[in-house]
């Protein structure tokens, strides 16, 4: 630009704004096509930045518009490349949330509950994800839970019963799994303990508890070991006979 002291820079622009405004040397710019060159060049690079963002892989409208706003673009111009792309069918919120659900089934253990928060986290509608969500069906949420539970019982076979079950149920709901599946996931494993695998949980609970309270004797130290095992889910009839079993070593 000359703004009478001699040729200097004022901006950059993209070819096609170049070509769109058939910008050459010697053109003379009113203050109304300056901003409008600047507003074009804003989009077009702004849907530059969203395509090579798209290309990594699918995006929601919500990305799209949080990426742009961290580049700085004005909310005006990423309005405008957001219709652009949906109108040219980059970004699709529904198909975006049916790929996302069919991948975080086959891939994770997610249970549909906290694949919906992720999605609403992703600015899709709720009407939207509803939709996406049928393609996690019950039957397939039974078999992902059953199969995380089976894994967490074996890895926690020195836990009492009772302490098991709640672990397991609190695990499958932090994975976003619906108290329905839950029920019938921890129902469908026999997490019954026959008296032998019981005692042989109270016994390593045990020597534990007998480890951290030997410093105490009599009656307290009675007191605390039945606290401690009661807290780790023990019956008063299994604690008892540890603790006989215990005195007699």
């Amino acid at each position: 630009m000359d703004y009478g002291k001699g040729e200097e820079f004022a901006f950059s622009v993209d070819s096609d704004v170049l070509i769109k405004f058939q910008l050459k040397k010697g053109m003379e710019l009113d203050d109304f096509s300056f901003f409008e060159i600047q507003y074009q060049d804003d989009i077009r690079k702004a849907y530059n930045l969203s395509i090579h963002y798209l290309a990594r892989r699918m995006r929601s409208e919500k990305e799209i518009k949080v990426y742009l706003e961290k580049k700085e673009m004005e909310e005006p111009v990423i309005k405008e490349v957001l219709h652009k792309l949906k109108a040219q069918k980059y970004i699709n919120d529904q198909e975006y949330a049916i790929v996302y659900v069919r991948t975080q089934m086959n891939a994770a253990d997610k249970g549909p509950d906290l694949i919906k928060l992720e999605l609403k986290e992703k600015g899709i509608k709720e009407e939207i994800f509803e939709i996406a969500l049928a393609e996690f069906p019950f039957d397939v949420q039974v078999e992902k839970a059953t199969k995380i539970s089976e894994k967490f019982i074996q890895k926690n076979s020195k836990e009492s019963q009772r302490i098991l079950k709640q672990k397991l149920e609190n695990l499958l709901l932090r994975k976003g799994y619906p108290f329905d599946i839950i029920n019938i996931a921890v129902n469908e494993k026999d997490m019954k303990k026959d008296v032998d695998e019981e005692m042989e949980a109270i016994r390593f609970q045990g020597e534990k508890a007998y480890r951290k309270y030997s410093q105490f004797s009599g009656f307290e130290f009675e007191q605390k070991m039945k606290q401690a095992l009661y807290r780790k889910g023990f019956s008063f009839d299994l604690i008892e006979k540890f603790l006989n079993e215990k005195e007699k070593s």
